[in-house]
């Protein structure tokens, strides 16, 4: 097999691929074994006739196509490979013309990745983000810990407070009736936490253990079930036990019991650095995301609508795996909203173009930069995968196949992309975000 890109422009790749007598007549053999059930002929069991016979009662062409195709099946994707084409969809192939001794030259036409020349993507004028971690975001993550480490302990010789936990026993009832979901026993409440229905956790306030309370609500108007929206309702409760929340003191004492480190200030100081990473990388992440968006509205560029067509079926098919996470099914979801996977396709259209043009942008400043990611690259990828998911590096590689290798790859070289794009921006300076002033 020979493949030879004959022109590329206006995004479509003519090419021939060329195959030898050889290799067409043992597609040929082939075809005939695999076909001769189908045919019958007089003097001859079904399926045992002769090639040659088959051939003279229905045109020595009768193969031609099954061997055709199935050369072609076998050997596309390596003459793509061969000729170093990006391919976005199906190919279109002319009728070839069968000679019995000369090669077989098959001629055909392909949608390729577009090619562009991409403008601005350097000096692009950016506002600069510079979050900076004050005392006041240390003592509030401090809190978090603290609460965390909180006990709870049962309460004696005083009523129920706003902040407590109680534990009660309840059954709703409207209208004398007790209702379905409306019963539980030895229920654990955090007054004021707002979990229940509105008015109901104050009337437990000032309570104390061992007392029966009806609890009075009304069921708001936009309440889910709809048997019970707007109704009033008797909640009979009996409360049991009463708890707070004991917290520890936050000093060299909690730092050495949730830290490798001995003393307040040294576990403060931690805190402090990996808030303050975390924030700027949040910073320079939004600061990407800006450059992206200033990139694709600087170049005006057309999405060629097969990748549109296939970034849509790939949105519907994630919002389909969604769904079914959620016990949900595609066409449930549509009966709700009350529309078509058409209209939902068309609705998502915009953002589905959006996301091809950039991919279009980014894709063709790795080619005029002759961007390159390293085998070593590729594997600290692979080893941070493994990381993530608990696995061996060798355990990934086994299940990566050729295809997950070069998303790994395309992914690689993305970032490298837009990293080249945010290390030639032109920033801005803005106010600095001191968070100890918010």
């Amino acid at each position: 097999m020979k493949a030879t890109q004959v022109s590329k422009e206006n995004g479509v790749a003519k090419f021939k691929i060329e195959f030898s007598q050889e290799e067409f007549k043992e597609a040929l053999n082939k075809a005939y074994l695999e076909n001769r059930e189908k045919f019958s002929i007089d003097g001859f069991r079904k399926g045992k006739a002769p090639r040659k016979v088959i051939e003279s009662h229905y045109g020595k062409d009768i193969f031609y196509d099954e061997a055709l195709n199935a050369l072609l099946e076998k050997n596309y994707f390596d003459a793509i490979k061969e000729m170093e084409l990006d391919v976005i969809a199906q190919p279109l192939i002319e009728s070839p013309v069968v000679n019995t001794d000369q090669p077989i030259e098959i001629v055909g036409s392909v949608e390729v990745f577009p090619e562009i020349e991409v403008k601005n993507y350097k000096g692009l004028e950016l506002e600069k983000f510079d979050t900076r971690i004050g005392d006041a975001e240390v003592e509030e993550e401090l809190k978090n810990v603290q609460r965390k480490q909180a006990r709870m302990e049962t309460v004696e010789n005083r009523k129920s407070e706003d902040g407590d936990t109680v534990i009660i026993d309840f059954e709703g009832s409207v209208d004398g009736e007790v209702f379905e979901g409306g019963t539980a026993e030895n229920h654990e409440l955090k007054l004021g936490s707002g979990q229940f229905i509105p008015g109901f956790e104050e009337q437990l306030v000032g309570k104390e253990a061992g007392e029966e309370v009806d609890v009075t609500v009304t069921f708001p108007e936009e309440y889910h079930a709809e048997n019970l929206a707007g109704k009033e309702a008797v909640f009979k409760c009996k409360l049991h036990e009463i708890k707070t929340e004991i917290l520890p003191e936050i000093d060299d004492e909690l730092a050495s019991d949730v830290s490798e480190f001995e003393t307040l200030e040294e576990y403060k100081k931690d805190i402090q650095e990996k808030l303050q990473k975390e924030a700027t990388d949040r910073d320079v992440a939004m600061m990407k995301d800006r450059a992206i968006e200033k990139l694709y509205n600087e170049n005006n560029i057309e999405a060629p609508q097969v990748m549109v067509k296939n970034e849509l079926d790939n949105m519907i098919y994630d919002m389909n795996q969604n769904l079914a996470s959620q016990g949900l099914s595609l066409k449930q979801y549509m009966e709700w909203m009350g529309k078509t996977v058409d209209e939902v396709k068309e609705d998502a259209r915009p953002e589905a173009e959006k996301r091809i043009k950039t991919r279009i942008l980014l894709k063709n400043i790795i080619r005029i930069e002759n961007l390159t990611v390293s085998d070593e690259e590729v594997n600290q990828m692979l080893k941070k995968f493994a990381d993530q998911y608990g696995m061996t590096e060798e355990q990934v590689t086994e299940m990566a196949g050729a295809e997950t290798l070069s998303y790994f790859k395309e992914d690689a070289l993305t970032k490298k992309a837009v990293d080249l794009i945010y290390d030639n921006a032109n920033f801005v300076e803005v106010e600095v975000i001191d968070l100890d002033k918010q």
